[in-house]
């Protein structure tokens, strides 16, 4: 470095100076730096951050210097060098410099800053971190009792506000934001509704990217809730509450639940008397809204976290009902008609039984007239269940009817209700309505026109009382000023309010509404009304003036356009100009008077044809701007050409090309599959001014699917639907290969066709055979594609096989598909059929069935063979010696009568004979048997709670009648039941059973039934139901010794078991004090005892506990007191005073706990300096004060009192010695002298106005924070205009905090505002800037 830049180094200055970055200050130490070394900066500086408590908050910081800066932060209140709080760090990838904080509370709310530092200079940046307490986590810090501790966290807490962030606005020829909201949350069924209350009368186009922002929000739910359903929409129930919910879970039960009205939180409670209740019962969740106002109208959400799960539009319309539902009455099978006549129309209103809204549907009708003002209810087919009250609600209006149903005494069905002559009369109140609303709006029109002609004369009279010229009294003072032509005719309150220009004319002939847009289906174009005139008018004379002047028009190129006005007088001519420049016929445009009404017409529109029109009448003058538009545009031949499938084959190159035409600039887009496709290896994409083309080289199977173009300029996008198809061969067919006959002779298998065809559908298989153990494989040739089987009747037996299956298309062959080692010629045998079950039997026939094996040897089943044995022998003979059995049922007729025989049987396949099935039970061969009778001396033995004995003897034998009883089945039926239940599947011999599995207390009715061959005899039972329970028991207790009276340590454990016996189980209850135990004491029962715990015991546990155990045969009762106490605390300390000598007067302060402890009481104990020992000198003392006798001269005493209690002694509070007591002097204080302060101050400001942005329509709030003695008086001003008496804000003055509240912003409070505070010291004044927003 040279010696002259040393100089300038050691010349150390300070240079304030603004970075390039707004917000950032930079200082620099030098005033000429070295070459090649810069101060520092932020090229990216921290942003402001707004969350809630508890989440995660990061700053970043880009910065840039040379040599490179050091990164230090800070904040105003406090420091940031707590590493639980804050972490440091730099991410080297994106360079950044990162402050992270974990869990932030409300506390870090502040002011941030961030300084980079290096040798030449520094650079400091400053963001704001606002903490918000929503949900159910809000504190209100003044109910606390914890005010401000300064004007500036005063300021803060006044400015935050809980928002949601704001959906972006509406623009222009898209859908309104707030219809995709409410779609997500709605049901399917309820899309139509929602969309026509949108004026959108096709929704099915949107239906697709609806699914996929339905996903997205599926997804982002997801993170909090587990799962959501039957979301309901808000609706105002008969209760007169409006109401919306759902059923939902959620993964943390902690989650904060907010609920959000137009983007502002609404606090809301748990309790139905507030304004805004939520009310949870399970997974259920409902919120409502009490006594619903018109201002309660708004844009309803509820977040879960940040998770948006519900959004309903509330609308409050201003309706009354003109005529009321009535009561009405019907016969069954009769409908029902409910009718009312509303003040204004509406689309639907709700109809509702019992807080249970209605539908259209089966069981009823809701119909609308035409004009909208009678809404009918018809219930259909009614029945009894239909009676009951109805209500009809229309906004927050109600109107409620009883339905009474009578049977039918001749008992017609079908027949429905007629009309009645009240039906006449509502249509004809509904009629008047219609006209009277009629009547109000032409009224209403021919007020303002009436009011405008007049105007307009008014203002022709003066203009012509005035000079002609444009001097101080002509146009040039009327024409735009305050009170002249300008104002009545283009002016703020001219014509446009009054009909003569061509502003807002919402209210003259109908023609338009708040945003004056109306679209004509023929023309296809759209007209904007305009806001005000962009020529003044200029009257010559008197008389003529707009009744609906002109509106802006869009209209496309080749198509119609049309510009049209009205006039007050039909005789009267106009002109046209174009750009200033008249129009005629001859210019290419249709120019028509049709009376009043003025209309230019140009067919078909060209470019050139964007201008602004005029129309002139009489001195009169309206303009508008034809806006001709270019969109994208298809020619259809060419659109018929490119929607045709591209058909090619694997390897081959596809290609598509579109011609186009419309204004510059475009923007070509080719998709496939809703996934964009960008130049690459294998896509080659050209496009010129008229045309696109895309070509995809070496397409594969994969690349088959719908290609799609979209073109876009700034007048519209069209788009346009091709689909591509790759032919190729198919892939393998499936396997594995199902084996179906593997026999001596031939092998049968089948396989699944390919999972892709390749396009084309399978002509062929090709079958090849290998032999186990060779190489080479053997061509069978091809069968038909259909039937993806084959038999193999040429094999060898006791070889095995393998098959190759390869499928064939008209692309080619696919690769094959390989089976597993087939067995032929090897023998296997079937497996065993089912026992045989004994259909019927006779003393010369038994008939026998079966079913087949599960395991059929891999060969078919041929037939069976069937085998008897005699019981009491050892030998199986074949029943069917004349070959198998080809059914699975069969008739034995080779028996003896009364012998008793098994059966069993065997399947037979090409292999032979398998194992024999399980032989049947032993059947008698003789003829059918009587059932027997019933069973008698049914009795009950014995019972408790999950079971039950029986017994019963066995019923007589009536020749001819009632046969032997050979066996009993035991049946039971629960008294809610109506099925009876067998306890033993097979029957029992005894005469006795033993019932299990009983639920407990429950009632039972039992019966059984004696059973033969014959059949089942019939049911004996009980006269009465039997209930599972002991022996009837009153309650008692069974504890001997059971403690009355028990002492706890105040923090341990209270556990009172007591054990007693009941029957039947009785019910325990617990009482303290005659009221039910708290909630945090935990109660167990059982059939046999009782435990009461308390885990942490308090003070305020103690008391006397009752329980009561009681049943259907008594009750008993037993108090036990629990007292919860602790080591009791010290006494205060002691004084002594002697007034009787020999005696000495203790006084104390009581203990800390003798409020809470009513059994404490106090100990005195005293020592002399004779014996030095202590003796306890009186006892359970209740006072604080005892006087102690025989005190001697001459000694020393010393006392001690200690509180004593259930738990012990606390330690002593001890007393002074005991003897002749010091005087001590008389103690002087001197005062200083106090010298009077003066507090008075100038005014200045603590916190000055900040600038501040505010979206059109929302509130603005404004604030500073000014000190001075004595407290200075506050002035705002707007544009240099004092606001103090200007009701429109709202301004305070509390604590130094200066405050203007402006409910709705607009337009109109854009400007500068000023603070002006002064007192007689002096004067200040602070100001800013107001931007409002659309």
């Amino acid at each position: 470095m040279s010696s002259k830049t040393n100089q300038e180094a050691k010349a150390s200055v300070v240079i304030k100076k603004r970075s390039r970055v707004p917000g950032v200050m930079i200082t620099q130490y030098f005033e000429d730096l070295p070459l090649g070394k810069s101060t520092p900066d932020f090229t990216r500086k921290p942003m402001a951050v707004t969350a809630q408590e508890g989440k995660k908050v990061i700053f970043k910081a880009m910065v840039s210097g040379e040599p490179a800066p050091t990164i230090t932060w800070g904040r105003n209140k406090g420091e940031v060098d707590d590493p639980e709080k804050y972490k440091t760090r730099y991410d080297e990838r994106a360079r950044e410099h990162i402050l992270e904080m974990l869990n932030i509370k409300v506390d870090q709310a502040d002011t941030y800053k961030c300084f980079a530092t290096n040798e030449y200079g520094q650079a400091v940046c400053t963001t704001a971190l606002k903490v918000i307490e929503v949900g159910h986590k809000k504190r209100d810090q003044a109910g606390n009792g914890q005010a401000p501790q300064d004007f500036r966290s005063m300021l803060k807490k006044t400015v935050v506000v809980t928002r949601k962030k704001q959906l972006p606005p509406r623009k222009e020829g898209e859908i309104d934001p707030k219809l995709w909201e409410l779609l997500i949350c709605a049901r399917k069924k309820d899309y139509e509704k929602i969309c026509s209350d949108f004026g959108v009368t096709d929704f099915r186009w949107m239906l697709k990217r609806l699914n996929q922002m339905k996903k997205e929000r599926e997804d982002e739910q997801a993170k909090v809730v587990e799962k959501l359903e039957n979301v309901k929409q808000i609706e105002v129930k008969s209760s007169g509450r409006a109401q919306f919910g759902f059923d939902m879970t959620v993964w943390d039960p902690k989650s904060e639940i907010n609920l959000y009205k137009d983007g502002t939180m609404v606090p809301y409670g748990d309790d139905e008397n507030s304004k805004h209740s939520m009310k949870k019962t399970g997974t259920k969740y409902v919120f409502s809204i009490k006594d619903p106002q018109p201002e309660d109208a708004g844009f309803y959400q509820v977040d879960v976290q940040e998770a948006n799960v519900l959004t309903t539009d509330f609308q409050v319309p201003d309706v009354e009902f003109i005529a009321k539902i009535k009561d009405a009455k019907a016969v069954e099978s009769q409908d029902a008609i409910f009718q009312c006549v509303l003040s204004t129309p509406l689309n639907r209103i709700t109809w509702s039984k019992e807080d249970s809204s209605l539908e259209h549907g089966d069981k009823y009708e809701i119909t609308v007239s035409e004009d909208k003002l009678m809404h009918t209810l018809r219930v259909k087919d009614c029945a009894t269940a239909d009676k009951g009250k109805y209500y009809a609600i229309a906004g927050i209006t109600s109107s409620s009817a009883s339905l009474s149903v009578e049977a039918d005494p001749n008992g017609h069905k079908g027949h429905k209700g007629s009309k009645t002559s009240n039906d006449d009369d509502l249509s004809k109140l509904a009629s008047e309505q219609k006209a009277k609303l009629q009547k109000e709006k032409d009224n209403l029109e021919a007020a303002k026109r009436a009011q405008g002609e007049k105007d307009a004369a008014d203002a022709a009279a003066k203009a012509g009382l005035g000079d002609k010229g444009d001097g101080d009294k002509g146009d040039g003072d009327k024409g735009d000023g305050d009170k002249g032509d300008g104002d009545k005719g283009d002016g703020d309150k001219g014509d446009r309010d009054k009909g003569d220009g061509d502003g807002n004319n919402k209210n003259l002939l109908g023609h338009g509404n708040d945003k004056n847009t109306t679209d004509d289906g023929d023309d296809k174009k759209k007209k904007k009304s305009r806001t005000g005139p962009l020529v003044p008018d200029t009257l010559i004379g008197q008389g003529v003036q707009f009744v609906s002047g002109l509106a802006d028009t869009v209209a496309n190129v080749g198509e119609r356009a049309e510009m049209s006005c009205k006039l007050s007088s039909e005789t009267t001519e106009g002109c046209w100009y174009k750009n200033g420049k008249l129009l005629t016929n001859e210019d290419g445009v249709t120019i028509i008077k049709d009376g009043a009404c003025h209309r230019l017409i140009i067919d078909p529109c060209k470019k050139y044809d964007s201008a602004v029109y005029r129309f002139e009448a009489d001195g009169r003058k309206s303009e508008a701007t034809l806006n001709i538009q270019d969109p994208p545009k298809i020619d259809l031949d060419a659109l018929g050409k490119f929607s045709k499938p591209v058909i090619i084959k694997a390897g081959e190159n596809a290609e598509w090309k579109l011609p186009f035409s419309g204004g510059a600039p475009m923007n070509i887009h080719w998709y496939k599959e809703d996934d964009e496709l960008l130049p690459a290896l294998n896509v080659k994409i050209e496009t010129s001014d008229t045309e696109s083309q895309l070509r995809l080289t070496k397409c594969q199977r994969k690349d088959c699917g719908e290609v799609k173009i979209k073109i876009k300029n700034e007048s519209g996008t069209i788009e346009a639907i091709s689909r591509l198809i790759v032919l190729d061969k198919p892939t393998p067919p499936q396997g594995p290969a199902d084996i179906m006959e593997s026999a001596v002779t031939s092998v049968e298998f089948k396989w699944k066709p390919p999972k892709d065809n390749g396009g084309c559908p399978i002509t062929n298989y090709i079958i090849e055979r290998q032999q186990v153990g060779r190489n080479k494989w053997t061509n069978l040739g091809e069968i038909n594609g259909s039937n993806p089987s084959y038999k193999d009747s040429d094999v060898d037996p006791g070889r095995r096989y393998s098959y190759r299956i390869r499928a064939k298309n008209a692309e080619g062959i696919s690769d094959y598909l390989q089976t597993e080692d087939i067995p032929a010629g090897v023998l296997r045998y079937p497996g065993p059929p089912t026992a045989p079950k004994v259909v019927s039997a006779f003393k010369d026939c038994i008939n026998l069935s079966w079913s087949p094996p599960c395991d059929t040897g891999g060969t078919k089943i041929v037939g069976y063979n069937l085998e008897k044995n005699k019981k009491g022998t050892n030998y199986w003979s074949l029943v069917n010696q004349t070959g198998p059995i080809t059914d699975t049922k069969y008739a034995v007729k080779d028996v003896f009568e009364g012998a008793a025989y098994e059966f069993r049987v065997s399947a037979i396949n090409l292999s032979g004979a398998g194992d024999p099935s399980i032989p049947c039970d032993t059947v008698i061969a003789r003829d059918p048997m009587k059932p027997p009778g019933k069973v008698t001396d049914l009795k009950l033995t014995s019972s408790n709670y999950s079971t039950f004995s029986l017994a019963w003897t066995k019923p007589k034998e009536v020749k001819g009648v009632e046969d032997e009883a050979q066996g009993y089945f035991v049946e039971i039926r629960p008294i809610e039941s109506l099925e009876w239940t067998r306890c033993n599947a097979i029957p029992i011999t005894p005469t006795s059973y033993t019932v299990l599995g009983l639920k407990a207390m429950a009632t039972y009715w039992v019966r059984v039934i004696a059973t033969n061959y014959g059949g089942d005899g019939e049911p004996q039972g009980f006269d009465k139901y039997i209930i599972a329970m002991p022996p009837p028991v009153k309650p008692k207790f069974k504890d001997r010794n059971m403690k009355t009276f028990v002492v706890v340590r105040s923090g341990n454990t209270v556990r009172l078991n007591l054990n007693f016996e009941a029957s039947p189980v009785p019910e325990v209850s617990w009482l303290k004090a005659g009221i039910p135990v708290a909630k945090h004491v935990t109660i167990t029962n059982s059939d046999k005892g009782s435990q009461l715990l308390i885990a942490s015991s308090e003070r305020s546990d103690s008391g006397i506990y009752t329980i009561t155990v009681k049943n259907i045969v008594g009750q008993e009762s037993f108090n036990i007191e629990v007292r919860v106490t602790d080591d009791p605390r010290s006494p205060g300390p002691l004084e002594l005073e002697q007034n009787i000598p020999e005696t000495v007067t203790l006084c104390w302060t009581s203990s800390p706990d003798e409020k809470r402890d009513d059994r404490l009481h106090y100990m005195v104990s005293k020592r002399d300096s004779f014996k030095r020992t202590w003796r306890t000198v009186a006892d359970n003392l209740f006072n604080n004060k005892f006087t102690v006798v025989n005190i001697l001269p001459g000694r020393e005493y010393y006392f001690r009192v200690f509180a004593k209690n259930d738990m012990g002694l606390s330690p002593p509070s001890e007393s002074p010695v005991f003897g002749t007591k010091k005087e001590k002097g008389m103690f002087k204080l001197k005062m200083p002298e106090i010298k009077p302060l003066d507090f008075e101050s100038p005014p200045s400001f603590i916190v000055p106005l900040k600038r501040r942005s505010t979206p059109q329509g929302y509130e603005c709030y404004m604030s500073c924070a000014v000190k001075g003695d004595p407290a200075p008086r506050v002035t705002w001003y707007r544009n240099n205009i004092s606001l103090n008496t200007n009701t429109n804000y709202h301004i305070t003055n509390v604590c130094g905090v200066c405050s203007m509240l402006i409910l709705r912003v607009g337009p109109k409070d854009n400007g500068e505002y000023k603070v002006f505070i002064e007192n007689k010291l002096g004067a200040a004044e602070s100001s800013m800037t107001l931007n409002v927003r659309e």
